[in-house]
């Protein structure tokens, strides 16, 4: 049976249109729908499901998918090395051509300096030999450097090995020995006031 339609209720009829609220429900069943994967199965797609062979395999369905995805991409990336591969070879045939341009005209360079030519493979040689003498030299340097750092090094290490020493001594009863500590102490106040 079915109640008198009120038009100060909520989610009813209000000469013939569907209220806000009504429209609200409406939404959160068709949400709450889809979030639970559709509208559910049927009896019958159920029993379809349920009577299926042992073969049925999620796991082996989900690696084939895998398989021809994996090919999709694998022919993609064969079709664009093919075509990288052709504009490379269009490169290569117009580079080519640049390139007995550039012989021609290096040749007719080539012939005009010909004088010059023994004269810049002296040259050249001066300045190697100059290069390689500078890179000696700063090679000795930084030699030099590395020594004077491991002798600065080695002489406070030593330095530190006999002031410790005598702040460890000790007299025969195990005491220490406050002759060292004394003297130690009176050169640190000596050197902070200087």
């Amino acid at each position: 049976m079915k109640r008198p339609t009120n038009p100060n209720s909520k989610g009813e009829k209000i000469d013939g249109l569907v209220s806000i609220d009504q429209k609200k429900v409406k939404m959160k069943k068709k949400k709450n729908m889809m979030r639970m994967g559709g509208g559910g199965l049927s009896l019958e797609a159920f029993a379809k499901a349920k009577t299926k062979s042992n073969d049925y395999n999620p796991a082996l369905i989900k690696k084939q998918r895998e398989f021809y995805k994996n090919a999709k991409y694998v022919s993609k990336y064969k079709k664009s090395l093919k075509q990288q591969s052709q504009q490379t070879d269009n490169y290569r045939h117009v580079r080519s051509q640049e390139d007995e341009n550039e012989t021609k005209k290096a040749g007719e360079m080539n012939q005009r300096y010909k004088k010059n030519k023994r004269s810049s493979a002296q040259s050249l040689r001066e300045v190697y030999e100059q290069k390689h003498e500078e890179e000696e030299e700063a090679k000795m340097e930084r030699e030099a450097i590395v020594r004077a750092k491991k002798e600065e090094r080695e002489r406070t290490e030593s330095r530190r090995k006999a002031v410790r020493e005598k702040m460890l001594k000790k007299t025969r009863s195990g005491q220490p020995v406050m002759k060292y500590r004394i003297q130690h102490l009176l050169e640190t106040i000596q050197g902070s006031t200087s």
